[in-house]
């Protein structure tokens, strides 16, 4: 047995209890990249392991109470038929090596697709930290706290996001939960997390099972994934609660651009030329985004208002 493997999967698997986000995103990637496994081989095996990683992280929010589960039950009429006809698509595409070709290119399609929509979530709650700064943002009353259900597209974005996981693992914890806090605002940061996660277990047990029923699976492969991942994910989902995980989805975002590059076969020079100018320009853009939308340049200046105004209010 690889000792790497579990080590990787459990390190994977910390950031997909911590976020919601990263396993198929990280854990196939990492597979094709850095352990040489065959593309097809690294998306069944990685989807076999989240059917049993998933169901620890979720079971961990369902206990914590921050599941919709309305929510979750118009996702899966739309992402469990769809990521098993992701599976018969990759059939379809034939056998050999023509197959492989065309899930190393959908995958690294959607890792840069998934980094482009951290980006866009980042935005979108600095955006709504912007409001509630500044008064335009009223908190709601009682009454209208659970959002209200909208089963159409949100079976739909189950339709796109089961599709994109049968065929690559990627999107269970990245597109479909961007999808989700464009339709349903009013979910918490933690129930965001937590819904995407209970809704992923039937959504991947689905994309595994056909893989495993069209033969794709490596049971070598398969088993140190879940002896790194069923420990990891639980500690990722117990430290949800505690910790902020702005820093991992922006480490998580330039990882996946990375990876995204390497899988369409981008040389090392223009890869390394495109993450030197995305370190250098990202933060920057940030900060002129951050002062357009009247919050300080820097978030730390920020916090440090917020800590000096609670100190204030508890002294007084």
């Amino acid at each position: 047995m690889d000792v790497w493997l579990v080590v990787a999967a459990f390190c994977v698997a910390i950031v997909v209890g911590l976020t919601g986000m990263g396993g198929g995103a990280l854990m196939t990637p990492a597979l094709v990249l850095i352990f040489g496994v065959p593309p097809l081989a690294a998306v069944s095996s990685d989807l076999v392991a989240s059917a049993v990683m998933k169901p620890i992280g979720s079971w961990v929010h369902w206990r914590n109470k921050t599941v919709n589960l309305r929510v979750v039950m118009w996702l899966v009429v739309g992402s469990v038929p769809a990521a098993f006809c992701g599976v018969l698509i990759l059939k379809w595409m034939g056998p050999g090596q023509s197959v492989q070709i065309g899930v190393k290119l959908a995958l690294g399609v959607a890792l840069l697709v998934s980094a482009t929509l951290l980006a866009v979530r980042s935005y979108l709650k600095m955006v709504e930290r912007a409001k509630k700064r500044s008064g335009r943002l009223l908190p709601k009353p009682a009454s209208e706290l659970p959002p209200r259900i909208r089963p159409v597209p949100t079976i739909i974005l189950g339709i796109i996001g089961g599709l994109i996981v049968g065929m690559t693992s990627v999107g269970s914890g990245s597109i479909i939960i961007i999808g989700l806090m464009m339709l349903y605002p009013a979910l918490k940061a933690n129930q965001l997390v937590g819904t995407d996660l209970f809704q992923a277990v039937p959504l991947v047990a689905s994309a595994a099972l056909g893989h495993a029923f069209f033969g794709d699976l490596d049971l070598g492969l398969t088993l140190p994934l879940l002896i790194g991942s069923i420990p990891g994910v639980y500690l990722g989902a117990q430290l949800s609660s505690r910790l902020s995980g702005g820093f991992i989805r922006r480490a998580l975002a330039f990882v996946l651009l990375a990876s995204g590059l390497k899988m369409l076969d981008v040389t090392n020079q223009t890869t390394v030329v495109i993450l030197v100018l995305a370190l250098l320009l990202a933060p920057l853009a940030w900060m002129l985004l951050r002062r357009r939308h009247g919050l300080p340049a820097l978030a730390t200046s920020d916090m440090r208002r917020v800590r000096i105004a609670h100190d204030n209010a508890a002294h007084k």
